[in-house]
């Protein structure tokens, strides 16, 4: 359980860094970061196939289709869907429907494996859910013009909350599988599923003007795109393999918190701020609901319910950096489309 606990919490601090690598990257967009990173995990992904022990061609044609499919949809979709949802339904519902993920599939995994009593798991996921309520408390308020297309925000934000679901279910199935696949290559076909379906959307998005960036400043995205490609992205996910592996589903889906408070505090630290009100409320909320879960299954009986993979999804921290303003008006889309 430890390792498992390590490699999740490991996961969440380098998936956290998307918080504020945007914010490093001036004049380049989150559309820019986001986009090319996906596309060099993929290379990633392509060049340590060169090696045999991260090849995933033992698999079946099927599960290499729904491994490439989870990477396309389950990063590139969810994205595009999220972007959606800010630019029509403001900053403070979609965060909060996206950033139901933990809990959702925290219920969801529960009903599945009935790994713990359901009056035992209310108290961790009350306090998640208080503290993602709490930290999105701050955010500013749709204006009552654009009310009419809030709907469409709604309907967005659920499809990427749907998305994430989806692929955390079915990521869990495989992993649980007898002959669940080899997390190394598992990780790679994943992440050449979120390479290509990033490049297909190069083009109908645009990348604007990045020849007004200095030396310095493409320097500067070179630099972090390559990291969180190699290390918020590849490492990242296969290390989140590890500890779908072996912890519970439903513990697994709480760690999700993990990058949310740990990209608070990045953003904090770059802002060189304290943290308002809201915002440590919703933090000490939110650990205070992932240590409890973790103490909850720590003390339960080990000849309950096996250890079950699961695979939440997360990146809700890119909704944020959507609700922050950091990201292209997904209005590019059908511009790039009428081109």
């Amino acid at each position: 359980m430890f390792l498992g606990l390590l490699a999740g919490l490991t996961t969440g601090a380098l998936w956290g860094l998307v918080f504020v690598a945007p914010r490093m990257v001036a004049p380049f967009t989150a559309w820019d970061f986001t986009l090319v990173r996906y596309v060099l995990f993929g290379l990633v992904s392509v060049l340590l196939m060169s090696l045999p022990r991260f090849r995933p061609w033992s698999m079946s044609r099927r599960r290499l289709v729904m491994g490439f499919g989870l990477g396309g949809f389950g990063y590139v979709g969810y994205f595009l869907a999220a972007a959606w949802s800010v630019h029509y339904a403001g900053a403070v519902l979609p965060p909060l429907i996206i950033g139901s993920s933990p809990v959702v599939l925290a219920v969801i995994a529960n009903l599945r494996e009935r790994a713990v009593g359901w009056g035992r798991l209310a108290l961790p996921l009350a306090l998640v859910a208080g503290g993602i309520l709490a930290a999105h408390l701050g955010a500013a308020p749709l204006p009552p013009e654009a009310a009419p297309e809030r709907w469409i925000g709604l309907a967005a934000a659920t499809a990427a909350l749907v998305l994430w679901v989806l692929y955390g279910l079915v990521n869990a199935e495989v992993m649980r599988a007898g002959d669940a696949p080899d997390g190394l290559g598992w990780t790679g076909l994943q992440g050449l599923g979120a390479g290509l379906g990033a490049l297909l959307l190069i083009p109908l998005l645009g990348v604007p003007h990045p020849e007004l960036a200095t030396p310095a400043e493409g320097q500067r995205f070179l630099f972090w795109t390559v990291t969180m490609a190699v290390v918020g992205g590849w490492f990242a996910t296969w290390c989140w393999m590890v500890a779908s592996a072996r912890l519970p589903m439903a513990l697994t889906a709480l760690l999700i918190v993990g990058e949310t408070v740990f990209g608070l505090i990045y953003g904090l630290i770059y802002e060189q701020r304290l943290p308002t009100a809201p915002e440590a409320v919703g933090i000490v909320l939110q650990l205070a609901g992932v240590s409890a879960g973790v103490l909850l299954f720590a003390m339960r009986r080990p000849a309950g319910v096996p250890p079950a993979a699961a695979e939440g999804s997360a990146r809700q921290v890119e909704v944020d950096q959507l609700a922050r303003g950091e990201v292209v008006e997904p209005a590019g889309l059908l511009e790039g489309r009428q081109a």
